[in-house]
């Protein structure tokens, strides 16, 4: 061994306690560190928990008074309704409870149109499965099939898309005299058939 070889080696030596001081002061502030984010996630996670529990109670309040001003606007249409039943019961007056009616009929349709309802146009129009469903169909020649001839429930649309299809009976083309036996009442088919 060479005298330099000699000098390494107790300079290594000297060197092992330092470097084992340097890796355990790295290792307590990487310990320390590992602490101080295993805090902050744990807060953010806690955070986050009430964070979400805040919004599902703020979704449960907004949907259960989704409808507050709608039913604000239709209190005023029960109390006429209540005040019309009461005076008809008083008064026994038809043609005031029918005038009655009338109004709180025509208010209810301004409230609604006020919230974007809106009746659908049937009678006379051509059907389509996109606005009406067909209930019936009728033999007619007076008319092109796939008229619509009856409106049996309004159909209604919310802000131009279909709340409600309305229910109709809708023409046909007539076949071979089946046009008279749906115009005829059935008394008078009997009839006309026993003699």
């Amino acid at each position: 061994m060479t005298e330099q070889d000699d000098n390494k080696q107790p300079n290594a030596q000297q060197d092992a306690p330092q470097r084992e001081n340097d890796v355990a002061q790295k290792l307590a502030e990487a310990e320390q560190q590992v602490q101080q984010y295993k805090d902050l996630l744990l807060r953010k996670a806690a955070e986050f928990e009430n964070f979400k529990k805040r919004a599902e109670n703020e979704t449960a309040l907004i949907v259960k008074f989704a409808n507050e001003e709608l039913i604000s606007e239709l209190l005023p249409i029960a109390d006429d309704l209540e005040r019309s039943l009461k005076l008809s019961r008083e008064k026994k007056d038809f043609e005031s409870l029918y005038k009655g009616i009338e109004l709180i009929y025509q208010k209810t349709m301004k409230m609604l149109a006020d919230q974007g309802v809106a009746p659908l146009e049937t009678v006379g129009k051509e059907f389509s499965v996109e606005f009406h469903d067909a209930l019936m169909q009728m033999p007619r020649s007076d008319v092109a099939p796939q008229t619509i001839l009856e409106e049996v429930e309004k159909g209604y649309t919310l802000n131009n898309k279909v709340l409600r299809h309305a229910k109709v009976v809708v023409s046909t083309a007539p076949n071979n005299g089946a046009e008279t036996a749906a115009s005829t009442p059935p008394e008078h088919q009997q009839q006309s058939t026993d003699q």
